[in-house]
């Protein structure tokens, strides 16, 4: 799958900024940006040493088309493993598809999605969990999920794999060499041992699928719902959270009748939260849609904030609370849900001590604010966040957020047990050992070791051209 060909592409943002690079890769990168530059020292690239930049222009015969500063990395000491160039050019749009024509004309290809960070991974500069660890560094939009890929980047994960495939293979050997003196009845690996570290894969497979739980939330955001009857204050609490005026407030009920949604990190969690239509009978078409909508929306939330109006409260609207409350309790008993009683500012503490006592039930937390007033928004957001597991984030513990690596551990653990289950009951070593090397095989699909064409196409598809 690897070309020998040259690559060309734009590494920076497309469109006009001060700065932009244009990334070369191959065997003959540095002959043929040499061809194309001229230094303001008449040096020859192919004759500098790697790791160098370089002053000069990029011209096309006696056309200057830029002053550009080369930088030359030589394989195998570069990203791709291959001799590298980038060319910071000016950031005009016509700047850089002139010089990228030029390279093109001059035995350049372009860069498929994802090449240049293909080829590393081919050239042995990274694993594929390492690979595929940049393009959930570059689309990080949080602390914490930067946090994640910097560390899997880093090789925290596949360092933990490759142990623990290593040790595996190394009694998968013994046992194969077992079934070599079959007829002799020899035991070379020790089944005590070989059991403990079954034990040890299992312990550890079974907290790397616990985090993705974890760890699929702190990648693409906690979605959070704000239900409640119309004019309760939902686009209020909204526009406190996010600072700013998203969502158009009214004292006209029926006001929202879609759901609006914004993103905010909190803690470096990156929640999403969602105004939704507010929940009452209603003969209008358009609002009976919205509040459609709402209950799709608690649907999909993780966290259910359900804002009362306390200002608003008597004995039967209470009443319809509590009803309220213990229908989304019923129908989504396993989503947190925070009662936010809202606009405090208007009634005295006694009374929100009296609500408070009526309202709050064992898993349900309630929290006591004025969104108008901005009173009592950061507690809520405190809360929020307590509702995530930052625990293994402090710790600088491997979590996991990709869908690929969690299937491939589901199928390793399924596989671990199968072969627990034969030391267990004695099950002859030439079984045991198909297990274990299906095991061995999930463990590779995770790093690398095993791969396919369409596999790694359909992986690297997925990254932004240029990386």
């Amino acid at each position: 799958m690897l070309n020998n060909d040259s690559i060309v592409a734009l590494a920076t943002a497309s469109g006009t900024g001060a700065i932009a690079i244009i990334r070369v890769s191959g065997p003959d990168a540095i002959n043929i940006v040499n061809s194309v530059f001229k230094s303001i020292r008449n040096k020859d690239l192919t004759k500098q040493k790697s790791h160098t930049l370089h002053l000069g222009h990029i011209v096309d015969g006696s056309k200057t088309l830029d002053q550009v500063l080369v930088s030359v990395f030589k394989g195998p000491n570069s990203y791709t493993g291959e001799n590298t160039v980038e060319i910071s050019c000016h950031g005009s749009t016509y700047i850089q598809q002139q010089i990228i024509q030029l390279l093109l004309r001059k035995g350049c290809r372009m860069a498929d999605a994802g090449e240049f960070t293909l080829r590393a991974f081919l050239n042995g500069k990274l694993d594929l969990s390492q690979a595929e660890a940049v393009a959930d560094l570059i689309s990080s939009d949080n602390e914490a999920s930067h946090q994640i890929a910097m560390q899997q980047m880093r090789g925290g994960f596949s360092n933990e794999i490759a142990k623990l495939r290593e040790e595996l293979l190394n009694f998968a050997s013994l046992i194969e060499l077992e079934l070599d003196f079959a007829e002799e009845d020899v035991e070379f690996a020790d089944r005590s041992q070989f059991n403990e570290l079954i034990n040890r894969i299992e312990f550890v497979l079974k907290r790397l699928i616990d985090s993705f739980a974890v760890g699929n939330v702190i990648k693409n955001g906690i979605p959070v719902a704000i239900v409640g009857e119309p004019n309760v204050g939902k686009s209020t609490l909204l526009n406190a959270l996010l600072n700013e005026e998203r969502a158009i407030v009214s004292d006209i009920a029926g006001t929202t009748r879609d759901t609006i949604e914004d993103e905010l990190t909190i803690g470096g969690i990156g929640f999403r939260f969602i105004d939704t239509a507010g929940i009452r009978e209603t003969q209008d078409v358009v609002e009976s849609i919205g509040i459609k909508k709402t209950f799709e929306k608690i649907e999909q939330a993780q966290v259910v904030l359900l804002l009362v109006d306390s200002s608003q409260l008597t004995v039967n609207s209470l009443s319809k609370v509590k009803i309220e409350i213990e229908k989304i309790k019923n129908q989504f008993p396993l989503k947190p849900l925070v009662i936010v009683l809202n606009k405090i500012d208007q009634i005295s503490q006694n009374e929100i001590a009296s609500i408070r006592e009526k309202l709050t039930t064992d898993n349900s937390q309630l929290i006591a604010i004025s969104a108008k007033q901005n009173i009592g928004v950061e507690a809520l957001k405190n809360q929020l966040l307590s509702f995530v597991n930052t625990g293994a984030l402090r710790n600088n513990e491997t979590i996991i957020t990709n869908t690929r690596h969690y299937d491939s551990l589901l199928k390793a653990l399924e596989e671990i047990q199968k072969v627990k289950f034969g030391l267990e009951t004695g099950l002859s070593s030439d079984l045991m050992a198909l297990d274990i090397k299906e095991a061995l095989y999930q463990f590779g699909m995770i790093t690398g070791q095993v791969t396919n064409d369409e596999l790694l196409g359909n992986i690297f598809a997925n990254f932004c051209i240029g990386k």
